[in-house]
């Protein structure tokens, strides 16, 4: 059964962040609010974590998982960028944006590309997630709570607490989320190339 955290979504009380991340540490998946929509998120040192996401999601191992970070600093410890991209990300984050890049040895291997050997990476504009990355200290392996079959995520922690009680260790819920996944763009190759349209304004990489 899920443990259910309803958080201040601009004031985050610190002791119900601090619990929710000695979940996550203690190899919890949990589903928590992000500046585009809900999302599934564990450590990056828990393989389990991983394998129920593909299992929620019904996912095949050509899924680009997002590295969720804290903070440009952090983002840059797990990706390759040059200094055109890097210009260009910098100044579309925090954001919903995902950007797909060829990742560091930083990175394990289940979580890149099997062929490209490339990641996801976000800096999310939204106060309760930037809280559980500062106290965590590392990057959440995230998705997006996006059901098989439907259309749309869903945008109530209670809603997901009901749906996935026995599928999850815990729901933090701020509010509603919006239903429109991050703008995704691909600089793994020359230039950008927008790869999904969401939440995102994808003119500045166009």
């Amino acid at each position: 059964m899920a443990k259910y955290f309803d958080v201040h979504p601009q004031t985050p009380q610190a002791r119900t962040i601090g619990t929710v991340v000695d979940s996550l540490r203690s190899g919890a998946l949990i589903a928590y609010p992000t500046d585009s929509c809900f999302a599934l998120g564990c450590r990056m040192g828990n393989p389990e974590g991983l394998e129920r996401i593909r299992s929620i999601r019904r996912l095949d191992d050509r899924h680009h998982f997002t590295l969720m970070c804290e903070n440009f600093a952090q983002l840059g410890q797990f990706v390759h960028i040059d200094n055109a991209v890097f210009r260009a990300i910098k100044a579309a984050t925090p954001g919903s944006y995902t950007f797909i890049l060829p990742a560091t040895k930083e990175v394990p291997r289940r979580l890149m590309h099997p062929k490209k050997k490339t990641v996801g990476v976000r800096i999310p504009d939204h106060v309760v997630t930037r809280a559980l990355l500062a106290e965590l200290g590392e990057p959440l392996v995230s998705s997006t709570l996006l059901l098989p079959g439907e259309d749309e995520p869903m945008t109530q922690g209670w809603e997901i607490k009901e749906r996935l009680d026995h599928v999850l260790d815990a729901v933090v819920d701020s509010g509603d989320c919006g239903t429109d996944p991050t703008t995704v763009v691909d600089f793994s190759d020359d230039g950008a190339r927008i790869v999904r349209r969401g939440a995102g304004d994808p003119t500045p990489f166009e």
